[in-house]
């Protein structure tokens, strides 16, 4: 992709060569010529060619805080590491403590 950029470039240097010194041509053309055909179509072309690189760049950074994130904030705690198995309504209904929840008639 560089090697087109920088072909363009030249190309461009050129005519604006051209341009400053023809009989007719100035300065001042040569520089608009070199401005709008060369550095801002090309600043255009690098820049939206380089938008997927900056999005993975981006998605690869936030990957990494999250990871380090996760591993701050709980090292230790596993997800239902017990060996016992997990209660359901017939262990709450048992307890005396927990009153049951039910529908006003």
């Amino acid at each position: 992709m560089y090697l087109i950029v920088i072909a363009w470039i030249y190309v461009v240097l050129m005519m604006s060569v051209a341009e400053a010194t023809n009989s007719n041509g100035t300065l001042l053309g040569a520089l608009i010529t070199f401005l709008l055909y060369g550095l801002g179509p090309v600043a255009l072309v690098v820049y939206l060619m380089g938008a997927p690189a900056r999005s993975k760049a981006i998605k690869k950074r936030q990957a990494e805080e999250r990871e380090r994130h996760i591993a701050q904030a709980s090292p230790s705690i596993a997800p239902d590491a017990g060996s016992h198995a997990a209660g359901g309504a017939e262990t709450v209904a048992a307890d005396p403590g927990v009153t049951p929840v039910r529908k006003e008639p």
